[in-house]
This record gives C-alpha cells, structure tokens and sequence, in this order.
C-alpha cells in the first residue's frame, strides 16, 4: 500500500500589508490616500517605491519594476504586483473584501486586468507618457531622473 505525502501546510496568514506606491505620480499619490481613508481590515502601511525605505526593507525585489507597476508585499514575504496587487489591496479594505473575491475569479480577473490597463493608460497620459522625475518609461530611481 502506497502512502501519499503529507498535505502541504497552509500558507500564513497574512496580518499587515506593505503598498509600494510611485510617489512622483499624481494618480497613484491620490489611489494612495484613498486607501488610507478606507476602513482596513488588514493594515496596509505605504511606502514610495525605490525609496531608501523600500530597498532597505525590501532588499531582494526589482525596485525598478516597482515604479512600474504598484507592488504590495505581505508580512510573510508575499508578493503581489499588478491586479494582483489591486485587488489585494482591495481584500485589505473592510467594505471592498467582497468585490476583492469577485475580481479574483475567472470571471472577475479580466475587469480587474483592464482596469489596471486602463489606470496606466491615465498615469502615462497624465505624466505625459513619463514617470517619476519626468523619466522616459517610469524607468528611473528617484532623484536620478531628468528632474533630478
């Protein structure tokens, strides 16, 4: 008789969540202080993505990548960028953990994708297809930028 391997252990709860937020864009600055004025059933702490702050607590992510996209980290090491991230935000909010469900299934990711798609659309043509600092892109560290 052949035994099977013990089930894997459940992933860890997760208790706070950190948002890594471009701070030189005026869209994602004011998606920031929505969040925060939400109810939170998970504490959602932000962070400027590329920041001195972010690359010590967070030494092994892209933080290159992070000013592309927003980037939401775990307190056990969870990573989640894109709709992913949204939507974990979303979790994260007391009256939107159930439209956080919806979004997440089949049926739900694509509007959260074209959402996304459609935020992005609005931060390059609000920052004139440039990113923080007014780098080409969204490609650049803070203070290293045209603008810096």
């Amino acid at each position: 008789m052949t035994h099977s391997p013990p089930p894997a252990p459940p992933p860890p709860p997760v208790r706070r969540l950190t948002v890594l937020y471009d701070a030189g864009c005026p869209l994602c600055v004011q998606l920031r202080g929505w969040l925060a004025r939400q109810t939170q059933r998970v504490p959602l702490d932000f962070v400027p993505a590329g920041s001195a702050e972010a690359r010590h607590r967070f030494p092994r992510l892209d933080h290159r990548a992070t000013l592309e996209e927003i980037t939401v980290i775990g307190d056990a090491g969870q990573v989640y960028r894109s709709e992913a991230a949204w939507i974990t935000c979303l979790w994260a909010l007391d009256a939107y953990r159930a439209t956080a469900h919806r979004l997440s299934t089949p049926a739900g990711l694509p509007l959260a994708r074209a959402t996304v798609l459609a935020a992005a659309k609005l931060r390059a043509a609000r920052t004139g297809g440039k990113g923080p600092n007014g780098c080409a892109e969204g490609r650049c560290v803070p203070g290293h930028g045209a603008g810096a």
